[in-house]
């Protein structure tokens, strides 16, 4: 069951995000993670000032949450983020294993600002061999040598 949204997290990331456009550190982008109804993360975009294009709102309240909890799951977890995610964050949402996502500005409202993620939609769905970045896989056995070691090990923690 999904957790119950809360307007009022998500006109704090609202908040986050027209902040860090206006103190000019960034864009205009921000997230909260909530657990049990208090907020146990945030994070606003810092991709410019940290030179880092995985530096989006919502990977940096992922991170934050994660952190603060001392856990790489986030299971029990909501996400408010002042925008739909983009594919980034929602695979990344994905992988912490959020509960609900709540967003407010749509992928077309980010387009029309100018942050259009619609061609990742589409080349996701291209054939690998379609797609503009090439990929090739390079020594398949000698990779599988780390996942063998994965399947082996007692130490692993599941994730």
């Amino acid at each position: 069951m999904p957790i119950e949204a809360n307007p009022e997290f998500l006109r704090h990331a609202i908040r986050l995000a027209t902040e860090n456009v206006v103190s000019g550190a960034g864009g205009p982008f921000a997230a909260v993670i909530i657990r049990d109804g208090r907020i146990v993360g945030e994070g606003v975009n810092t991709v410019t000032t940290s030179n880092d294009p995985t530096a989006h709102g919502e990977v940096n309240a992922i991170r934050s949450a994660a952190k603060a909890l001392g856990t790489f799951t986030l299971a029990g977890c909501a996400l408010y983020t002042s925008c739909e995610p983009c594919p980034m964050c929602l695979a990344a949402a994905y992988w912490a294993r959020i509960d609900a996502i709540y967003y407010g500005a749509s992928a077309a409202d980010a387009a029309r600002a100018g942050f259009d993620d619609a061609f990742l939609y589409e080349e996701f769905r291209r054939e690998q061999t379609a797609r503009t970045l090439p990929a090739t896989q390079l020594l398949g056995d000698e990779a599988w040598a780390s996942f063998a070691a994965w399947l082996a090990s007692a130490n692993k923690i599941e994730y």
